[in-house]
């Protein structure tokens, strides 16, 4: 199954915030993510359609809506879950 990205506009300042290198991560991630949910892909406990990437040092937070995976925290991994 195919999905669409979608991206809340605070993690997209988030995202545009970080390292060109880790941008680049994160969006290799996301496009294989668009097409498969396996790869670096764990589900939160505790919540019922919230998932987290991982890539490198950084974490995608997103939620799964539908067809739709829509990101909404972009950030380092010591500090995303505060």
């Amino acid at each position: 199954m195919d999905y669409q990205i979608e991206f809340l506009s605070s993690a997209l300042e988030q995202l545009r915030a970080l390292p060109k290198v880790a941008r680049r991560l994160i969006g290799g991630k996301l496009e294989r993510a668009q097409h498969d949910l396996t790869a670096d892909i764990k589900k939160l406990k505790g919540f019922k359609n919230k998932y987290r990437l991982r890539a490198g040092n950084y974490r995608v937070l997103f939620e799964l809506e539908g067809a739709c995976l829509v990101v909404y925290d972009v950030g380092d991994r010591k500090k995303i879950y505060e």
